[in-house]
């Protein structure tokens, strides 16, 4: 993988070249002048309480959401553009753009749908309301994925290909999902079932961002999952812990005993048949700069005997998500007879997950002590995804990158998943596959006081209008 980098990832772009053609300077400025019709778009798009969860939000916020979107890329200059249910009941939004004859086909891909605004006291700006503040943009969805949304209609726009424009450089197909925040799968189901509104020679899945603020980068490598649930039951029921605590076998405590067994002194997660020696070969990932991006307390050291990098992109890692078991605050004097636990697990590229699953659930079993009764239920699976490299777009998205930023794109891995990357990659094995976006670590997606820096709009969505434009004459 390349590592190349000619510039820091401290946030600033460096100029651009000053053997910058004529076509690109005046692509930069057309994109540029665009900048306060984004903050218009994704401020309307903000407003839109688009959480794709009827049980907190009205359905009607993310219908609002997908007509919006309808209307701005058909203004844009894509056509038949409309609403397309999926097998969760959602809607997704799709529309395409022919092409000169021979061009080659890409995709645009982003999700209209948001997290909710969890704690809203913890906002220091309305989460529904676009605020400026320091120089960026507040508001639930101005990075993830809203922003993405902005940064597509902007590139769309600069290439002039709307209303009595002269059309795109390559043909087009456009794909906006409407639950992936919720990961009810409805858009994957819906590939093999309508495949023609996908297949494309690259596919640019605009859902991540730069390492770094202003450090051009595409991720390349996905982490799969396994969601577990383990239950671990000892006695008939709780007993009194002043009469029986001691000899009574306390299901709490094994479970204690069991999710400890999962990570050794060091904090490696030591599972039986999984290897946990890999070396991720692509951009490294300082330690300080993680810790800063993870919020690490003074003092409380990282996990893991590998660089950050390793540790995050290249070896799988377990994390427990949860504990049903009784809370401080009404807990009485009783040894527990029966308790829960739900366990995540990341399996890097190159690690099948089914078996992943297998080696977690031997090992939770196996670790029970005391004898104590242990039931494993896998909750959910996806494999771990790797994007190839070496085609005429990445080639092409590398070039683009390099004149948007003026500084070489870097490839990172991600720590979570994008189940439809593997979908895709399973239906159209030819196609490239680029995961890009606006979102870099400063955002706090799925946190309070998410945010977007409008600059990784501005240089993203002119390396998009670059690649279209560069792709569309192979180097």
């Amino acid at each position: 993988m390349s590592t190349e980098s000619t510039g820091t990832a401290d946030g600033t772009a460096e100029a651009a070249s000053t053997t910058e053609s004529a076509a690109t300077a005046a692509l930069r400025e057309r994109v540029r002048a665009l900048m306060p019709r984004a903050k218009e778009d994704l401020a309307a798009l903000v407003s839109m309480r688009s959480v794709a969860d009827p049980r907190q939000f009205p359905p009607e916020e993310c219908a609002k959401a997908a007509d919006f979107l309808v209307r701005a890329f058909t203004e844009a200059g894509l056509q038949d553009m409309r609403r397309v249910t999926t097998p969760d009941g959602t809607d997704a939004v799709v529309g395409h753009a022919p092409g000169p004859e021979g061009s080659p086909t890409v995709l645009l891909y982003c999700h209209y749908d948001v997290q909710p605004p969890l704690d809203d006291e913890a906002w220091t700006t309305p989460p529904f309301e676009l605020t400026e503040r320091d120089g960026r943009w507040y508001g639930r969805g101005t990075a993830d994925c809203k922003g993405n949304i902005a940064m597509h209609l902007t590139a769309l726009r600069a290439l002039g290909g709307g209303s009595g424009g002269r059309g795109f450089p390559v043909s087009l197909k456009f794909v906006a999902e409407g639950s992936e925040e919720q990961g009810t799968g409805g858009l994957e189901q819906l590939v093999p079932m309508q495949p023609e509104l996908f297949a494309a020679d690259c596919l640019l899945i605009c859902d991540t961002g730069n390492f770094a603020l202003g450090l051009p980068t595409a991720t390349t490598s996905l982490r799969g999952l396994t969601d577990v649930v383990v239950t671990v039951s000892t006695l008939k029921g709780a007993m009194h812990s002043g009469m029986f605590g001691g000899p009574a076998p306390d299901a709490l405590a094994a479970l204690v005993r069991i999710l400890d067994s999962l990570r050794d002194d060091r904090g490696n997660t030591t599972i039986k048949g999984l290897a946990g020696d890999g070396v991720w070969d692509g951009v490294a990932y300082p330690v300080d700069q993680f810790r800063t991006d993870v919020g690490a307390l003074d003092g409380v050291a990282l996990l893991g005997s590998g660089s950050v990098a390793d540790e995050l992109w290249a070896r799988p890692a377990v994390t427990i998500l949860g504990i049903d078991c009784p809370p401080v605050v009404g807990s009485s004097a009783a040894v527990q007879a029966r308790v829960r636990a739900r366990v995540s697990l990341r399996v890097p590229p190159g690690m099948d997950t089914d078996v992943a699953l297998r080696a977690l659930t031997d090992h939770l079993t196996s670790a029970a002590p005391w004898g104590a009764k242990v039931e494993v239920e896998a909750e959910s699976t996806g494999q771990p995804f790797r994007a190839r490299t070496d085609g005429p777009a990445y080639r092409a998205l590398g070039a683009a990158m390099r004149e948007a930023y003026g500084k070489g794109m870097v490839e990172s891995g991600q720590g979570g998943s994008i189940p439809l990357c593997n979908v895709l990659a399973g239906e159209f094995p030819e196609a490239e596959i680029a995961l890009i976006g606006v979102e870099e670590p400063g955002c706090l997606i799925h946190a309070p006081n998410e945010s977007v820096d409008p600059r990784e709009i501005e240089h993203m969505a002119l390396a998009e209008a670059l690649f279209l434009s560069t792709y569309a004459t192979p180097l």
